[in-house]
């Protein structure tokens, strides 16, 4: 019985001391979906609310927005904040601004409320890495962002589909609800469990930092490349819904199927980033970026031929955004190992300027009538950047 006891305790310790990556990894499913949650529900909230969709699309860009031009500021204003009493902060804010979204009682009361979670959203993913590196034993740092990612890529998942299968069964006020409920829960476990955590650079003079991070060209590079690709990425995803319904003609519980594979997808790429990354860096990064470009270009021809292989095709798509998004998440963390949490809010904030922007184009494409040319006019602002990738940065990557 005493052996016994003596296992348990010690298999409970080695769990509890992987809990608080847990929790983090949850919370970034948790901020992800929210996130994303529009994109599933995009024409259920135009109708309740009589807009077009390209209006309600807005939603997207205001609040990627948001988050591109708080990160940094707002990073480098708690930059002496020990990391805990932040990301409970953070998250706190996350949970009433959900309760607001779901007592909204119209189209820019919603808004507003969708602009306090980005505020949360727009220091979270700038401090949520280099905490899961710190919290992670061993501190590895391939498994913390591998983690984290694969929270991402569950948010797509189920995060994604099950939100707008609540959705479309209960109202899309419930999904945001439900939201709430799990960030409240996420706050109580990340009290009970995470360490105190110091800013490395608290010492550091903030003019000082941000000289480091914006003097290392291969940082430049990077947040160059992912302005233009997820630009590209998100003018044609961010109206992947609405193209799959009137321009495929597929049933809604076929769209639902090939958002889940889309996420799917994901898990397989944080799989292939923990296990190959190391040796084969410079050849999953290229296939990254020439894969998004690639496959959007494809959408609409593919769908020509059967909506099947559209699902296969959001399959490669997943994966391929799964892998650019880990890899260049490790390349900041190794090009700027002391001040990652001002790199990574920078590179926080650009993605989310892409998001923004592809939204914000994707919207006038389809405003003008031509939906079904958002693959291609996201394609080829992808392959721009992943030309440039190509012939710049690719030449620098350390294998």
């Amino acid at each position: 019985m005493t052996i016994r006891y003596f296992i348990f305790m010690v298999r409970l310790n080695k769990f509890h001391k992987w809990l608080p990556l847990v929790i983090l990894t949850v919370a970034g499913f948790t901020f992800n979906t929210s996130e994303l949650i529009p994109i599933g529900l995009l024409s259920d909230i135009a109708a309740d609310f009589g807009i077009t969709e390209a209006r309600a699309g807005l939603l997207i860009t205001i609040y990627a927005w948001v988050v591109a031009l708080l990160s940094l500021p707002l990073t480098l204003y708690f930059s002496r904040v020990n990391f805990r009493r932040l990301m409970l902060c953070i998250v706190a804010i996350f949970f009433v601004s959900h309760i607001g979204s779901v007592l909204a009682q119209g189209y820019w009361t919603l808004m507003a409320s969708r602009i306090g979670v980005a505020c949360a959203h727009s220091i979270f993913w700038s401090i949520a890495p280099p905490m899961a590196v710190a919290v992670t034993p061993g501190k590895s740092r391939a498994t913390a962002l591998s983690a984290m990612v694969a929270g991402g890529g569950i948010a797509l998942v189920a995060g994604l589909p099950l939100g707008r299968v609540l959705g479309l069964v209960a109202g899309w006020r419930v999904t945001f609800a439900a939201l709430g409920l799990l960030a409240g829960l996420i706050f109580i476990g990340l009290y009970l469990t995470l360490p105190s955590l110091p800013q490395n650079d608290a010492s550091e003079s903030r003019k000082n930092i941000l000289k480091d991070v914006l003097c290392c060209r291969p940082l430049l590079m990077i947040y160059i490349i992912t302005a233009v690709i997820v630009t590209g990425h998100y003018t044609g995803y961010s109206y992947i819904e609405p193209f799959m319904y009137r321009v495929v003609h597929m049933q809604e519980q076929a769209i639902t199927l090939t958002l889940s594979l889309f996420g799917i997808a994901g898990l397989l790429g944080s799989y292939i980033m923990s296990r190959y990354f190391p040796k084969y860096p410079r050849r999953i990064i290229l296939s990254a970026c020439f894969g998004m470009p690639v496959i959007m270009l494809l959408l609409l021809p593919v769908s020509w031929i059967h909506p099947g292989l559209l699902a296969l095709l959001c399959i490669l798509w997943g994966l391929a955004m799964t892998l650019y998004n880990i890899a260049f998440q490790n390349e900041i963390i190794l090009f700027s190992p002391h001040n990652s949490a001002v790199a990574m809010s920078i590179y926080s904030g650009i993605f989310n300027l892409g998001i923004g922007s592809g939204a914000f184009v994707g919207g006038i494409v389809c405003e003008h009538g031509s939906m079904e040319n958002i693959g291609y006019i996201g394609g080829m602002i992808a392959l721009s950047a992943a030309i440039y990738a190509l012939f710049r940065f690719i030449p620098r990557i350390k294998i």
